[in-house]
């Protein structure tokens, strides 16, 4: 009997500890899939957040390192330098990359460093208790804003694929979804490619992953995939923010 359908050599066989209707899970698959599809999962080196995503170690079938709140990128630059040859990506969420760990980011982008960025937006902190994130949108209700995000007192959300592609070192920037099939497969070759750039030497490379929280959000998991359709791919736009490397 043919093979349809198997679990990707890039995970473990751990079981995630994901809520519900969770997309970490999608995207967990998908980067797994192409660390394999690219034949590099012997030679690559991840590092997990704090966050929902804080046990990812356990699910990568690679090695991975744990670090500090928001400076995943830091890790990552002493990793890469130290290990030049070895393929290195972080894999942050939106409270994680956004808010404790901005400087990380942006310096990292800024110096080119020649690693991934898998960056999970669900527009709220997840892990913690649904208190109100850089990237929560206007209007919307989190613990610490329960009548909406005021944008006159906590400003406007940090479209961060945008910012980051103003700054040279930042070669390949996408931002991407995971609600429904079409967007998924677009999701993936999105990644695929910014692993690609990384193994060809050409700089920082981010695919920002808009993703869902139904538990934090308050709805059921298939009304989640319909309010960041709605809601939240207004704001933060698909597609392919900036792409300069020519990777052979």
């Amino acid at each position: 009997m043919a093979v349809v359908f198997k679990r990707t050599e890039g995970l473990t066989e751990k079981e995630v500890h994901y809520c519900p209707g969770c997309t970490h899970g999608i995207i967990h698959r998908l980067v797994g899939e192409v660390l394999e599809e690219l034949g590099v999962l012997g030679k690559t080196i991840g590092v997990a957040p704090v966050g929902c995503s804080v046990l990812a170690y356990d699910y990568f079938n690679c090695d991975m390192h744990e670090a500090a709140h928001g400076r995943a990128p830091a890790v990552a630059t002493g990793i890469k330098r130290v290990h030049p040859d070895s393929v290195v990506f972080t894999y942050q969420g939106d409270g994680d990359l956004a808010s404790i760990g901005a400087a990380e980011i942006v310096h990292a982008a800024a110096r080119g460093e020649k690693i991934t960025t898998i960056f999970v937006n669900n527009a709220i902190y997840g892990m913690t208790g649904g208190q109100m994130a850089p990237t929560t949108l206007p209007g919307q209700k989190a613990t610490t804003s329960p009548l909406g995000r005021d944008v006159s007192h906590a400003g406007a959300p940090i479209r961060v694929s945008e910012m980051l592609a103003t700054l040279d070192g930042a070669v390949f920037v996408e931002r991407v979804s995971v609600n429904n099939p079409a967007n998924i497969r677009k999701a993936k070759k999105a990644i695929k490619r910014a692993f690609e750039v990384q193994i060809a030497g050409k700089g920082f490379g981010i695919v920002e992953v808009l993703s869902t929280c139904p538990t934090n959000w308050g709805i059921h998991p298939v009304e989640s995939l319909r309010w960041l359709e709605e809601n939240m791919i207004p704001y933060y736009p698909l597609g392919n923010v900036k792409d300069v490397a020519e990777v052979k």
